[in-house]
């Protein structure tokens, strides 16, 4: 039985924060991989041209020495290629921007505001975009924050 996420009926406001939701890509038949690959730098997207879909790597959590197993596409964008100077510039969409942020912050929640001092846009149009309803590449509120 598929166990389906309920969000709050709460309408967000600038302290909400929010996230990359991946299962968001799964659940709507997207292939979330396919946008991760054009992020890469060119040295990974060559490295990771024939890698299969489902490529997990070991990964030791560097606080808690804790090994959990990860997604090594995304491993690598948001370890590598999202520390890139110019993985967001200027002239990014808000939308990916945002993106981009969450993959190079490591996908740590952000409000509104805090997206606005990074992205140097407006904090009330960062939350129309990202609580309308549609959502744009999984950015969602994050339920347990």
């Amino acid at each position: 039985m598929t166990e389906l996420k309920r969000f709050s009926l709460v309408k967000p406001n600038l302290q909400t924060r929010f996230h990359i939701d991946f299962d968001w890509w799964g659940q709507n038949d997207r292939n979330w991989r396919v946008d991760l690959f054009s992020f890469l730098c060119p040295e990974h997207q060559e490295a990771f041209a024939g890698v299969r879909d489902d490529n997990l790597i070991d990964w030791v959590d560097p606080e808690t020495a804790e090994v959990q197993q990860v997604d090594g596409l995304q491993h690598i964008l948001i370890t590598h290629c999202a520390k890139q100077s110019r993985f967001i510039d200027d002239r990014t969409s808000l939308v990916e921007s945002a993106f981009r942020l969450f993959l190079s912050n490591g996908n740590t929640p952000l409000t509104p505001v805090e997206l606005a001092d990074h992205l140097g846009r407006s904090p009330s149009v960062i939350l129309q975009t990202l609580s309308g309803p549609r959502v744009y590449k999984g950015l969602r509120p994050c339920p347990e924050c």
